[in-house]
């Protein structure tokens, strides 16, 4: 299979890829290289036959555009967001910018791509989320989010995410566009960015620092191992069901 990835240089992405390259796929990834992206995260794959990199910002349509036809591939693996909660309280723009305008872009230029090629039947767009988007867990109860859980984003990053989610439906319902969803808990493993919340307690810790809790770190979060999660992308990318959300998580809630 013929995989384009959005923001595979990143923590999850690179993984995702790394793990597509070793069964075979064939792999274009199409990356902004901003803050955490990191093309070292790749090193292993970067010069396997099935590799392909573009250095491209989602929030470029032209260039979007062009790519998408230049490779026609048979799936889309969309992943490039901004994604750090404190970076999105003090710079909401961008995440606006990229996780709601970047995943128009992406879906305007996927219509486009299908409308050239009609006979792209099996294609499917991947659009991989995070159970951010349905808030905060009730505390002191037994509850998980599944996927008939409402959506109440916090945070202008969680914001950006639920709405991209919703584009991604809406291109669904209205054009018919082969979408997935997936919304994912909280990742950790190797290449993970070092401003998150476990590598950034390990280096402080290492370093004889303080160690950031936010509140008085009793909030609990679910962890998946970013391995895992990139295993289940490539399941629900070749067995789930057109217009389906599956939630994924490592069923592991623990507090801060």
């Amino acid at each position: 299979m013929k995989i384009l990835i959005t923001g595979g240089s990143g923590f999850i992405g690179s993984a995702l890829i790394r793990l597509a390259i070793s069964k075979g796929h064939q792999v274009i990834n199409i990356d902004a290289l901003t803050y955490s992206g990191n093309l070292s995260n790749l090193i292993e794959v970067e010069n396997n036959k099935n590799y392909y990199f573009e250095n491209i910002d989602i929030r470029n349509q032209l260039v979007l555009d062009a790519t998408l036809l230049k490779y026609n591939p048979d799936s889309i693996i969309h992943l490039a967001a901004e994604t750090h909660v404190d970076r999105s309280i003090k710079n909401p723009q961008s995440f606006v910018e990229t996780n709601f305008v970047g995943t128009f872009n992406i879906l305007e230029g996927t219509r486009k791509m299908l409308d050239s090629n009609k006979n792209s039947t099996q294609f499917r767009f991947l659009h991989v989320s995070t159970d951010e988007v349905f808030g905060s867990l009730p505390k002191n109860k037994k509850y998980k989010f599944n996927e008939n859980t409402s959506y109440n984003p916090r945070s202008p990053y969680s914001a950006s995410k639920a709405g991209s989610d919703h584009l991604v439906r809406s291109w669904h319902h209205t054009y018919s566009l082969p979408i997935i969803i997936t919304n994912c808990s909280n990742n950790y493993g190797p290449f993970h960015y070092p401003e998150k919340f476990i590598p950034l307690v390990i280096l402080n810790a290492i370093n004889e620092k303080p160690l950031p809790l936010y509140g008085n770190g009793e909030n609990v979060r679910d962890w998946i191992y970013v391995e895992d999660h990139v295993r289940a992308l490539l399941m629900v990318l070749e067995k789930g069901k057109i217009g389906e959300s599956y939630n994924i998580g490592g069923n592991t809630e623990i507090s801060n």
